[in-house]
């Protein structure tokens, strides 16, 4: 799953990522090509190797990596906006979100254990389809249940020389008293050899009763290592510094 970039991303669990609803809706400006000023290189955790980095619309860069010290087949990521580190993450090999920290301001979610239905990149690809319905629980003891699927649409769009698959995500997330936290539903992107999510366009809704807004974090390009722009730390796209920022963050899978 992988609706973001909450991100999932996502959510096969996906990974998710959580981003500045500014920076996903910028509401007048859309500047196609960010001030190169403050440019800088994201260095990973020791012990740790980078992989590739994926621009993306809605102003944020994402930085792949992988570490010694973890299980096969897992995953981290750091994704940017136009004023730092927002979001990190960690996936298992089936995509499934297993921790993720919001930078700002600090808060860490596990997926907890005994899934009713655990998401399945492997079934995702075996079949064209898979449900998913899980838990996270967050430092602040918030207990979220996302259910939902991922459809592989039979499209493949090559980005940036990448070639990737396009899914259909439909993810719902309430609270234990069955009430909705959030919505969100849309296209993604797989890449079937990496086994991970890569957020696309879809809509969310903040469960405020404002219904469904439009947000597209697609991919623009890739970097990887020895090329210009991997680790950057600067996204390219979509962002002005005018901007004004929002309080709220969206979760988004990726």
């Amino acid at each position: 799953m992988g609706f973001m970039q909450p991100v999932r991303s996502s959510c096969q669990t996906a990974a998710f990522r959580w981003v500045r609803v500014a920076d996903l809706f910028p509401l007048t400006l859309l500047v196609l090509m960010a001030s190169p000023a403050a440019a800088g290189t994201f260095t990973p955790p020791e012990g740790c190797t980078g992989t590739f980095t994926v621009q993306m619309l809605g102003c944020t860069v994402s930085n792949h990596y992988i570490c010694a010290g973890d299980p096969p087949g897992h995953k981290w990521r750091t994704d940017f906006a136009q004023n730092g580190a927002v979001f990190r993450s960690r996936i298992d090999d089936e995509a499934q979100w297993i921790e993720s920290f919001d930078l700002n301001p600090d808060m860490r979610d596990v997926l907890e254990p005994g899934a009713a239905d655990p998401a399945s990149f492997t079934g995702l690809l075996g079949t064209g389809g898979d449900t998913f319905d899980f838990t996270t629980l967050s430092d602040a003891g918030v207990r979220e249940r996302i259910a939902g699927y991922d459809r592989l649409t039979g499209e493949v769009v090559v980005v940036d020389g990448v070639t990737l698959k396009r899914t259909e995500f439909d993810a719902h997330a309430t609270r234990e008293d069955g009430s909705t936290i959030w919505h969100s539903k849309g296209n993604e992107y797989i890449h079937p050899e990496w086994r991970l999510f890569i957020s696309g366009r879809g809509q969310w809704d903040g469960g405020d009763g404002s219904g469904f807004l439009p947000y597209d974090s697609s991919p623009i390009s890739f970097a990887f290592p020895g090329e210009p722009g991997f680790f950057s730390t600067t996204p390219l796209f979509e962002c002005d510094s005018t901007l004004s920022q929002a309080d709220g963050v969206i979760r988004v899978r990726d």
